[in-house]
């Protein structure tokens, strides 16, 4: 049944009994550490506004929906910046397409990097010039792939436009081109790439060539590439580690696949998901969740143990589901809870991971509405974070105790970085940093 969520006094959570200052401070990605949403360790705050727990705020050029990531006290995310004289628009061409802004400026990307301790600029770098190809659909932005850093270098991959290996001082390294995407109704780009082991990997599902590829992270060279009999998709790659070697998992309309990080080597595949793939699975203890919502709603939990080959119709396919299943934000992992929204609205669901059984909910998030970032969780509390400006904190638990609703003066569509005691968020006109005023 649902209800609207109850607003009661706060109570610490013993999960954010942590110290904060002993805590590591790193957001690598754009689903932070564990690749789960959550932050084991980190202490951000519960409320805050323009005028409270605001540590500070940085206005940022041009337009991007990259999510920051973090490293010590550097903040890199992307941005495109339009400039120059108007031209004739680039004509949207592919079929299907609606609600896509037509490009006519030239952009100059760049990447950022940011103080974490004042929100200072300490260096934007262009990586390259151009007159994009597509424009894309108008909730997105032409810099919506997310950076990933390995403490020494920083990833970000700006799709047709290339993938950019930078030093923290933000000099260019190396580069790739991977030439143009066609992306379904031209709708536009948003697989971000993952780092394990210094191999990054890259998932290019287009209506083109689709293709996943790993890259020697300090050199830029291929160290395998596969031909992917699949069409666009949004979602990245899940590195998850089992029994001894790493998998990479890629969601797909036609099949769910696993990579052998070493070789490339397909090691099972799975059947049942939609078209319009944007949502990246999650995964623990051996279960890798995945789930979709276009044309069909699909929801699945996928024993790893002993999966090779087709296992659509196996027993390694532990539970399906139908009901409330993601479509933008991905999903949540908290322990063995899985949290997900239903398609990209404020209603909020929880499965158990393994069994796949509803524990509890759903959940009307009264108020929020278009949300595109997909939740994180520290400290026991949950952060949706909504379009319009207002995050909703809520306590994880049996049952679920809303906290607050906290409003800001901009637009987020980007997935916040959960980092010590802060909680930094990447807005269409601003970056904030927010954190309590007492600690």
């Amino acid at each position: 049944m649902m209800f609207r969520l109850a607003v009661t006094a706060f109570t610490l959570s013993a999960l954010s009994l942590a110290s904060a200052a002993d805590a590591p401070v790193n957001w690598p990605e754009w689903r932070g550490p564990a690749r789960t949403g959550t932050a084991a360790y980190a202490n951000p705050p519960v409320t805050w506004s323009e005028d409270s727990n605001l540590q500070w705020k940085t206005k940022l050029p041009g337009l991007g929906h990259s999510s920051p990531v973090v490293w010590g006290d550097h903040v890199f995310l992307t941005t495109a910046v339009a400039w120059g004289p108007q031209l004739d628009p680039v004509p949207v061409t592919a079929p299907g397409a609606h609600d896509n802004r037509a490009v006519t400026q030239r952009h100059r990307f760049f990447v950022i990097c940011a103080d974490r301790n004042t929100g200072n600029i300490r260096w934007q770098t262009q990586v390259v010039e151009t007159v994009p190809h597509e424009g894309g659909h108008t909730t997105g932005s032409l810099a919506s792939r997310s950076p990933v850093t390995d403490g020494q270098f920083v990833y970000a991959h700006f799709g047709s436009y290339g993938l950019y290996a930078l030093d923290f001082d933000g000099k260019i390294v190396w580069s790739r081109d991977f030439g143009l995407m066609q992306s379904k109704h031209a709708h536009g780009e948003g697989s971000s790439p993952t780092l394990q082991d210094g191999r990054l990997v890259v998932n290019w599902d287009h209506e083109g060539p689709s293709f996943v590829e790993a890259i020697d992270a300090r050199t830029g060279d291929t160290l395998w590439k596969k031909e992917r009999d699949e069409v666009t998709s949004w979602a990245s790659p899940l590195v998850v580690a089992h029994e001894g070697r790493h998998q990479v998992i890629i969601v797909g309309t036609g099949k769910t696949r696993s990579y052998d990080l070493e070789t490339g080597a397909v090691i099972w595949e799975c059947g049942g998901l939609s078209a319009n793939i944007v949502a990246t699975p999650v995964a623990a203890g051996g279960t890798v969740v995945v789930g979709s919502s276009y044309e069909i709603r699909a929801m699945m939990g996928i024993q790893l143990t002993g999966a090779t080959g087709d296992i659509t119709d196996t027993n390694h396919v532990r539970w399906r589901s139908s009901h409330r299943t993601p479509y933008v934000p991905s999903m949540l992992l908290i322990d063995e809870s899985v949290y997900f929204l239903r398609h990209y609205q404020g209603i909020l669901s929880r499965r158990d991971l393994v069994s796949g059984k509803e524990t509890g909910g759903p959940w009307r998030l009264g108020g929020l509405r278009d949300i595109y970032a997909s939740p994180v969780a520290a400290a026991g509390r949950i952060y949706i974070v909504e379009l319009y400006g207002r995050t909703l904190v809520i306590e994880h638990g049996e049952t679920l105790t809303q906290l607050a609703y906290n409003q800001l003066d901009d637009e987020f569509a980007a997935t916040p970085a959960l980092v010590g005691d802060q909680l930094i968020l990447r807005g269409r006109r601003s970056l904030y940093c927010l954190r309590e005023e007492t600690r």
